[in-house]
């Protein structure tokens, strides 16, 4: 059995409607594959195998959705969330109807490979920056309506989750910045409609040369700096001027040749999509026992 994690607690309900969806989308009118020659009362059990090494991540998420289309399986994982895996590992068993079994199985699979691959790629980056006090974060880049799965997965192998959408914090990009005519003007009016909305909120803005950073710099609801795209000479000369008055982030053009020297400036944070877009996904295969 596994206990319920912080983040699936948290966001339960976006998990339930994903589940929902997805167990729609995939079995429609019904599984007629299996019902055409498993007995409905058949019970059994198969085994997950790994086929390739990498970071186990999505666990808790198979375990719900195996108990959301049938309370009655037995699920039993044989190795923890996180977890460090070989090829030739058994990582699960799931018994019960048959029926259920396969009906579930290409979800199970799909969230299992894609999770893991991420996880599995966020932990050899994070690796990668550990000796520095850089964090690794990730972005909305995300897959359409499986952000709260690849953010999780971020999370399990060693990353931090950024905003999970446009809702939870404010990014004030170069766009916003263009808009609005300009910084100043543009976090004046940041600062009053948050004053209105009476909430607290993340702030981060971009900076995209000294001025803008001197602009921002005064700002006390600004959190955080970004700096976006910037050479690691640029990055340092940015470095430099902030003194450490805030928090630094450092995104755009970040691969694993570079993350390290990026790192090495002293920015506070990394932020990289490919963390959720650029992944490969992790081999797993369901087998009957």
């Amino acid at each position: 059995m596994i206990m319920s994690s912080k983040f699936y607690i948290q966001y339960r309900s976006e998990f339930e409607i994903f589940i929902e969806a997805a167990l729609k989308e995939d079995i429609g009118s019904g599984d007629h594959s299996s019902r055409s020659c498993i007995n409905p009362m058949h019970q059994n059990t198969a085994l997950l195998w790994a086929k390739e090494e990498g970071i186990i991540a999505g666990l808790e998420l198979a375990a719900n959705i195996f108990h959301y289309y049938d309370p009655k399986l037995q699920f039993d994982p044989l190795i923890e969330e996180g977890a460090e895996i070989e090829k030739g590992v058994k990582v699960f068993s799931i018994s019960g109807s048959v029926q259920s079994i396969l009906a579930t199985e290409r979800l199970v699979l799909n969230t299992l490979q894609r999770m893991s691959g991420i996880a599995t790629y966020t932990h050899k980056l994070s690796k990668k920056i550990s000796h520095t006090k850089c964090k690794l974060l990730d972005t909305r880049k995300t897959t359409p309506n499986f952000r709260y799965p690849e953010k999780w997965a971020v999370r399990i192998g060693g990353g931090i989750n950024h905003r999970m959408g446009l809702f939870d914090a404010l990014m004030i990009k170069d766009n916003h910045i263009d808009f609005c005519g300009g910084m100043t003007k543009t976090l004046h009016q940041t600062e009053a409609y948050l004053q209105r909305l009476g909430k607290s909120l993340e702030v981060v803005v971009e900076c995209r040369n000294k001025k803008e950073i001197e602009e921002a710099l005064p700002f006390s609801f600004v959190n955080r700096i970004l700096l976006d795209n910037h050479s690691i000479a640029e990055l340092i000369d940015a470095l430099s001027l902030i003194e450490g008055k805030k928090p630094t982030e450092a995104s755009g053009n970040i691969t694993e040749k570079n993350i390290e020297a990026i790192a090495e400036t002293g920015v506070d944070y990394i932020s990289m999509g490919a963390l959720t877009y650029a992944a490969k996904s992790i081999d797993f295969s369901l087998k009957a026992v």
